[in-house]
């Protein structure tokens, strides 16, 4: 899952990269031309609502009442589990920063 993130952080900077080395716009063009951010922001938006929409559609089509059950039984267990052992931790962490007093 590492190299994904690289890959997507290797492009946006050679986007960014190819925009530096673009040519030089008038001040114009620059005002009529929407910014790269903006396009970005718009391209990234666009992805999330058809990722979201899918995953959507992909549950819904897969509901299982038994199946939701069982994963909010086992959210429930594991955050209460996780709970636990973060105040186990905090406790160690704390006794060991005061010391023996």
């Amino acid at each position: 899952m590492g190299a994904r993130y690289f890959l997507v952080l290797f492009l946006v900077f050679l986007v960014l990269g190819l925009e530096a080395q673009g040519t030089p716009l008038t001040q114009e063009d620059e005002a009529s031309r929407p910014s790269l951010f903006s396009q970005m922001q718009e391209s990234l938006f666009s992805y999330w609502d058809t990722a979201k929409t899918a995953a959507q559609g992909l549950y819904e089509k897969t509901y299982l009442p038994s199946m939701d059950e069982k994963i909010r039984d086992v959210y429930s267990k594991s955050t209460a589990a996780a709970s636990t052992y973060a105040g186990i931790f905090t406790d160690q962490v704390l006794s060991l920063l005061a010391g023996d007093e």
